[in-house]
């Protein structure tokens, strides 16, 4: 399986952030990727109000997506928002495939931290999603997901060697070691693939953040079933292409079956 990383810089104009996804979506066909894997909020920035933004995964946004995973040839994985109930949206990554099909993951677990109450205005999810891609069936998280093991347990054991997570990761002191540090940690729970994409930091193109939204830190990157890190990207807006390979995840989970071997307590 051959995945596509494109670590952008979101904007707060939905309809310019879609042209970055349309550059990358057409760089990952003609890589022959299976799957572009792209940040949490790709179609709209954090850091202004949600609400007059979200869209259903049949409205423009989405289905522009959609059209661009069928005419490259790959499927896209995105960060999104739609409508949820009242004045609250879903923080949704949009699920578009070579064959037209499209399917949402809305984020579980939500930001309530460090004083910042995500849930004010989003809607969590409930359900665990799974698709297949490249011959693989591939989990999906977004970004606090990834302090939350019992999640990527349950993707591995409804059939995923590799889940993808989109991020905007807030920046601070020690942010980007602890973004290594569980995603690795969560490829080790699971004896699978973890493919971490984050939104670039803005300071890498000169760019404030002066309302202290969590815009992202950069450094996306791919953990293998072992812990190993495999690929890795720096800060600015960013771009790679990593082979993965099936095998290690059955030879990692035959030496190791951490999953056959867990207990409820």
């Amino acid at each position: 399986m051959r995945i596509a990383l494109g670590q952008l810089l979101s904007t707060h104009d939905s309809q310019h952030n879609l042209e970055r996804v349309r550059q990358l979506a057409r760089r990952a066909g003609e890589d022959r990727a299976d799957l572009l894997v792209l940040p949490e909020a790709t179609m709209f920035a954090f850091g202004r109000s949600l609400k007059d933004v979200a869209e259903p995964l049949d409205g423009p946004w989405a289905t522009a997506v959609s059209e661009l995973a069928r005419e490259h040839s790959v499927a896209i994985v995105a960060g999104m928002f739609t409508p949820g109930d009242g004045d609250r949206v879903r923080n949704t990554a949009v699920i578009a495939l070579p064959d037209g099909t499209v399917r949402g993951y809305a984020k579980i677990h939500l930001y309530d931290a460090f004083g910042f109450l995500e849930s004010d205005t989003v809607d969590p999810g409930d359900e665990p999603v799974t698709f297949s891609a490249g011959g693989l069936t591939v989990g999906v998280a977004t970004c606090y997901d990834i302090r939350f093991p019992r999640l990527f347990t349950r993707l591995a054991h409804d059939g995923a060697v590799v889940t993808v997570l989109g991020a905007s990761w807030g920046d601070g002191p020690g942010k980007v070691a602890q973004w290594e540090l569980l995603a690795r940690a969560r490829a080790l729970d699971t004896t699978s693939y973890v493919v971490a994409v984050g939104q670039a930091n803005p300071e890498s193109v000169g760019e404030e953040n002066p309302d202290k939204a969590p815009r992202g830190v950069g450094h996306s990157l791919v953990a293998a079933p072992d812990g190993s890190v495999v690929a890795r990207l720096g800060d600015a807006p960013d771009y790679t292409v990593v082979g993965l390979d099936p095998e290690l995840v059955e030879r990692t989970r035959k030496a190791i079956p951490v999953l056959r071997n867990a207990r409820e307590l």
